[in-house]
């Protein structure tokens, strides 16, 4: 039997993955590991590694429909972010400036410069190896943020520096791939790596600006409106906004836009009520679709042609992240345990880094055996954060780091 009705496919698409993402992090939460790792496993074997379930032969052959559910999962995403931003207050990011600096900077300089020796170890050209070097310096804070959240620290010291990080780490990859990219074109003059750094700057300053005096009065009105659900449709609207300006007039990354937001919607007297009827309608539809999308997108099978790149560059992305952002974490004045977990949370690439392999992919520095090395390391990354995070924090780790040193008697 073949549905031929576009509207139908999504519909049936939605009722497996749905169920099965909650199934998946119920089991997971048994076992005791987070949730988004469960979500994260069932992705996989729905996806092309196993089942491929987005190109069954019920579904006619319909392309619209990967796409489709991307689009829903991006949402998610926006919405999970948007969510960690409300879960913080502005005064305590700022206690984090130091640390968000150093260790967003050095956890996106050792990958990229272990990432362009690995590419030229393997014979890479130096723009593909360059290249590969940026993705590993990508970061997606989404999978930790969640993480933390399931945890209930990320309020913590970590948790706050580890989000700061992020958002300085994206700031800088971007920066700095805007200068790649513009070389490679012929372009890259000092001209245009300024433009690329004053957007930034003057999109920040424009969405701080905005949620510190333009926000509260809007909120106030826009509450007191006949209008159902009229916070929350402010608070989406924002969000979105904040995304999608983040992307064309700061270039930067959506998701940061959307933390932005959440971190401004944070400072009001509605941000309880935003928080409890946003995450119904984000945990409840849109966030399982963006998990679950990771693994519907990931195809284990093409690792085969380049297995010994892909082993590497797992490896140097997760010492990359552990080194860079934990030195600079340490460097901060955080302990050896606290720089350890913010470290671990910097290690997923998530949707930013498949993001950044299909520009290198399209501008042309990267073959299909350079790709999916970095799709495999992508997975790898994306699935042992979760579980690696957890471990951090366990009580026997964090006693095995905090135990003081046995006191030595002097001799009589």
């Amino acid at each position: 039997m073949v549905i031929e009705n576009h509207f139908l496919q999504l519909v049936l698409v939605l009722v497996i993955i749905l169920p099965a993402a909650k199934l998946a992090g119920w089991v997971a939460v048994q076992l005791g590991q987070p949730s988004v790792l469960g979500k994260l496993l069932i992705g996989v074997l729905l996806g092309p590694s196993l089942l491929n379930i987005l190109h069954a032969p019920i579904f006619g052959g319909n392309e619209i429909l990967p796409e489709t559910i991307k689009e829903l999962g991006e949402l998610g995403v926006l919405m999970l972010m948007f969510i960690a931003g409300l879960e913080l207050d502005i005064s305590e990011m700022r206690q984090s400036g130091k640390v968000s600096v150093l260790a967003g900077t050095l956890g996106v300089v050792a990958p990229v410069l272990l990432g362009w020796g690995a590419g030229i170890l393997f014979g890479l050209s130096h723009p593909a190896a360059i290249f590969l070097g940026l993705t590993l310096g990508a970061t997606s804070v989404s999978i930790s943020a969640q993480t933390l959240m399931e945890m209930n620290v990320l309020r913590s010291k970590v948790g706050l520096g580890l989000l700061g990080a992020a958002v300085f780490d994206d700031m800088l990859v971007i920066l700095l791939l805007s200068i790649f990219t513009g070389l490679v074109s012929g372009g890259g003059s000092a001209l245009d790596i300024m433009l690329v750094i004053v957007k930034m700057v003057g999109y920040l300053a424009l969405a701080l600006a905005f949620g510190r005096f333009l926000l509260p009065p809007i909120l106030n009105w826009v509450k007191h409106l006949p209008i159902s659900q009229n916070t929350l449709s402010l608070a989406v609207f924002i969000m979105l906004a904040f995304g999608l300006l983040a992307e064309l007039l700061g270039g930067m990354a959506a998701i940061t836009g959307a933390f932005l937001a959440g971190l401004m919607f944070s400072q009001t007297s509605e941000r309880d009520n935003i928080m409890s009827r946003i995450s119904a309608v984000a945990y409840g539809f849109f966030v399982p679709i963006f998990f679950i999308n990771i693994g519907l997108n990931t195809d284990l099978r093409t690792v085969g042609s380049a297995l010994g790149l892909a082993g590497v560059v797992i490896l140097v992305a997760i010492i990359g992240k552990l080194i860079g952002a934990g030195l600079g974490a340490r460097l901060s004045g955080f302990s050896w345990l606290e720089s350890t977990q913010l470290g671990t949370g910097m290690i997923s690439r998530g949707e930013v880094g498949l993001i950044l392999a299909a520009i290198g992919e399209k501008i042309g520095v990267m073959d299909q055996a350079t790709f999916a090395a970095i799709v495999a390391m992508i997975v790898v990354t994306t699935l042992i954060t979760p579980l690696a995070l957890r471990l951090t924090f366990n009580d026997a780790i964090t006693r095995l780091f905090t135990k003081p040193l046995p006191v030595q008697e002097k001799p009589a």
